[in-house]
């Protein structure tokens, strides 16, 4: 892994990310999975998102080949989000909705726990910046799975109220996307809304307001 580790950090820092992307998926993906992992608290927001955008291309297309092998990283995740993990899961809702979001298959088996983390009754994740992640995460796969997102859409619209911009945003976003009509107004609420966050998107990270981000679907 020390070995690997910078040739996978000088690819995801690429100018052609598509082109560092095809690098990194060349390497065995349960060793490159541990590399990027290790991203997911870079302190450049740019490494850590391509981080997460790698680990969803290379597990989707890992599970079509080895789909026992991808279910292996799939709980290791999981691991990483329990309490008994004594760790904190930087990273892992956005890489699980990275995933879930490529990969129908593990789409199918996964996200019912998944989106059991932003269920109060559930998994509840409580943590701010890990619930940011989530939001994100389920962000990517609303517009591809909006069937499982629905059921989960009152939950997310308390987020429309949070003091957390990240949350406010992401959980407008999550509802243009899947559609509840019900927090329409609220989302109009947001109009007025200049805060900025970072937000990731097209492989680069930009500053927006949660206006913008809360028009935009």
């Amino acid at each position: 892994m020390r070995q690997l580790k910078p040739e996978v950090e000088k690819q995801l820092r690429r100018v052609d990310f598509e082109a560092g992307l095809s690098v990194v998926s060349t390497y065995p993906a349960r060793r490159v999975i541990n590399s990027l992992i290790s991203f997911y608290c870079h302190r450049d927001p740019l490494v850590r998102w391509r981080a997460v955008e790698a680990t969803g291309r290379i597990v989707s297309r890992h599970a079509e080949n080895d789909m026992e092998s991808a279910r292996v990283i799939m709980r290791r995740f999981l691991w990483m989000l329990n309490d008994e993990s004594g760790g904190i899961g930087w990273g892992v809702p956005e890489a699980m909705g990275e995933i879930l979001s490529l990969s129908d298959g593990l789409c199918d088996e996964y996200h019912r726990i998944f989106l059991s983390y932003i269920q109060p009754a559930c998994n509840f994740l409580e943590h701010p910046v890990l619930q940011r992640g989530l939001l994100w995460g389920i962000g990517r796969l609303a517009p591809k799975r909006s069937d499982v997102i629905r059921p989960m859409l009152p939950d997310i619209a308390l987020f429309l109220t949070s003091e957390d911009p990240y949350h406010r945003a992401f959980a407008a976003r999550i509802i243009g996307l899947a559609g509840h009509a019900a927090s329409y107004p609220m989302i109009e609420e947001l109009s007025d809304d200049h805060a900025e966050i970072e937000i990731y998107e097209d492989s680069t990270v930009k500053t927006k307001t949660v206006a913008a981000i809360s028009q935009s679907f």
